[in-house]
């Protein structure tokens, strides 16, 4: 997970499900489905929880794996913010509309600053300034290479105020012959100055910027990824199941399970007081539980535990004191 709290004072939040949309609101090709979401919330100086959302998303996605991605990024209704909201002329957003089919760096900025009929403009300058002081934090975050200025990229939700953003996988050179997994951005996001203050009484005007990670896209992408090594897809993090042979050993069960949670080893049982043993088994195999324990009138007298491998499905009587240093071995060695 990346290290939050970069910035001094800032106000986050991170939100489990959905960010709160006002009613009516419509996603149109967004992440708006099972998301973790991150935000900053308060009055910053322009761009630097812009600049930190953008890393989060970064550290996220490449701690995650899932391959070479690319963060696009552009403002909100491109002419409409520029002549409605910006009291940029016309004709002056038209040519900035000559710039959506193009995208790139801060070079691309750099072009747009060159423009006299952009430069001419006040309110334009200080767009472009916005944009040009963002490229310098992220560059200073060494993320530069993932973003990509594209003001084609417009994002659907109407409570967006300022700069959009969302990540897309990029495919490998194998993938390119096969077809793609369409599962659109895998990440979001961008600023909503005004949300908060709409369910505000008094209407006061809380800046926020955030992100939102896709994770019903992630799994279908991590998904297709592990049928195409034949990986099993694991449901479970359950490294042990405790199992019984025998009728009326629920309480052995009890023990021995309550041994090896005070370890830190993640077990589970079935909660019957007298499942069939095949039974059990069966259940570890559909979930790909690795080791089974098996406690029953034998292995009371002896001492002993049965420790058993769900793969091979080799047994070893292990002496009771040392089920836990054995189980912790194997788990360290898979």
């Amino acid at each position: 997970m990346p290290q939050l709290g970069l910035l001094h004072g800032r106000v986050w939040a991170s939100l489990l499900g959905k960010l709160l949309r006002p009613p009516g609101a419509v996603c149109i090709g967004a992440v708006h489905s099972h998301s973790q979401d991150f935000d900053i919330a308060g009055q910053f100086d322009p761009m630097i929880p812009d600049a930190e959302c953008l890393k989060i998303m970064c550290e996220i996605l490449s701690g995650l794996q899932l391959g070479d991605f690319l963060i696009k990024m552009s403002w909100k209704d491109v002419r409409h913010e520029m002549v409605a909201k910006k009291g940029l002329a016309p004709e002056v957003a038209d040519r900035i509309g000559d710039y959506v089919q193009c995208h790139g760096g801060v070079s691309l900025v750099e072009q747009m600053f060159q423009d006299p009929r952009l430069s001419q403009n006040k309110q334009a300058l200080e767009g472009l300034g916005d944009l040009k002081l963002l490229f310098e934090y992220v560059t200073l975050f060494g993320i530069a290479e993932k973003i990509s200025f594209d003001l084609s990229l417009a994002r659907g939700l109407d409570y967006y105020t300022g700069v959009v953003y969302e990540a897309v996988l990029l495919p490998t050179p194998a993938q390119a012959e096969e077809e793609p997994l369409n599962v659109g951005s895998v990440a979001a996001g961008g600023r909503y100055d005004g949300l908060v203050g709409m369910f505000d009484p008094k209407g006061h005007k809380v800046p926020c910027v955030g992100l939102s990670i896709g994770v019903e896209r992630i799994f279908s992408i991590v998904e297709q990824k592990m049928k195409t090594f034949g990986e099993k897809i694991r449901t479970t993090e359950t490294q042990v199941f405790v199992a019984s042979p025998q009728k009326n050993f629920l309480q052995e069960r009890l023990k021995l399970i309550a041994e090896l949670w005070d370890a830190g080893i993640k077990a589970e049982l079935l909660y019957k007081n007298n499942p069939k043993l095949l039974t059990q088994l069966h259940y570890c195999e559909n979930m790909g539980i690795p080791l089974v324990v098996i406690v029953g009138e034998q292995e009371l007298k002896e001492g002993v535990i049965k420790l058993r491998s769900v793969a091979s499905r080799e047994e070893v009587a292990i002496k009771r004191e040392n089920l836990v240093a054995e189980i912790q071995k194997r788990l360290s060695e898979s």
